[in-house]
């Protein structure tokens, strides 16, 4: 598949999920939730931010209803291109239903890493959340964050170039337990992700290796302030395991702006640094993810 059809496929149902019609929406809503305080897609499929999960159901229901979201995302990077596709669906404001595909384009770097020119590696993800206690936005009268436990069941293509880099399986399920908390009368958004997992490069390049083969505990956090109801400034950082034995696998971060462009659209750009990839150093670059929702 490749990433032109992605791209076309995802952008195409963004724009069926962002034209429900109001009435429907509306129905099934319950109210709805305020701008952005289900978060966006995650590179993942799941609601969050651009590279955190968060505990925030996706889509715009409340517990009333039925609620769903679209996203295509590209990261352009110095010389690799990194592109995900993918819906989700929320349920109540309580089960989130999630699927995105990932494409990971090697471009030039792919004949110096011997793997040819433009070669790309692509990944299924899989994903299940359920909200456990707590509201990130209407409990605002106690500290307790929203916190839900999530899976995400991946599977990386290329079984054989990801084997021979040194990989020890090409699919895994990755477990994490999110707490979201939004403080209204300041406007700050916090979150804190343990994921329990043994993905290289997020699975691109299979599960586990000569470093490890087990899943370990790694952290995501996002820290965000809304400077108006449709715009967000933010940042994340994300650790990951080091598990192949022909390179170190670096934590990333990014700094990014989320716009509200209407209710049932969003638009996230952000400077994203994911460090060296396969030893291919500095890999910064720019993050957009247009989002379509009801």
């Amino acid at each position: 598949m490749s990433s032109v059809t992605v791209s076309r496929i995802a952008l195409t149902a963004a724009l069926i999920v962002a034209s429900v019609q109001p009435a429907f929406a509306n129905q099934r809503r319950g109210g709805g939730k305020l701008l952005l305080t289900n978060g966006v897609s995650s590179v993942e499929g799941a609601a969050g931010g651009g590279l955190a999960t968060w505990a925030v159901i996706a889509g715009n229901e409340t517990e009333d209803g039925i609620g769903g979201t679209a996203h295509a995302t590209y990261v352009a990077l110095p010389d690799f291109d990194l592109s995900s596709a993918g819906a989700a669906i929320g349920v109540s404001d309580r089960i989130e239903l999630s699927y995105a595909y990932q494409r990971f384009d090697t471009r030039a770097a792919g004949a110096a890493l011997g793997l040819g020119r433009g070669f790309t590696f692509g990944q299924h993800i899989v994903g299940a959340k359920v909200k456990l206690i707590g509201d990130a936005v209407w409990a605002q009268d106690t500290p307790l964050p929203q916190i839900a436990a999530g899976v995400q069941y991946k599977i990386a293509e290329r079984g054989a170039v990801v084997k021979a880099v040194g990989a020890a399986e090409t699919r895994s399920a990755d477990l994490y337990v999110a707490a979201t908390k939004l403080w209204l009368a300041q406007g700050i958004v916090a979150d804190a992700t343990v994921r329990f997992t043994k993905a290289n490069q997020l699975g691109l390049l299979g599960f586990g290796g000569p470093k490890g083969t087990d899943r370990t505990a790694q952290f995501e956090g996002s820290l965000a302030k809304m400077l108006t109801r449709t715009l967000v400034v933010g940042a994340e950082y994300r650790t990951e395991p080091d598990n192949l034995g022909f390179a170190e696998e670096d934590d990333s971060y990014d700094l990014f702006a989320a716009w509200a462009v209407h209710r049932n659209v969003s638009l996230t750009a952000a400077y994203v640094d994911l460090g060296d990839i396969a030893t291919v150093r500095r890999q910064r670059g720019l993050f957009l993810s247009l989002q379509g929702g009801f």
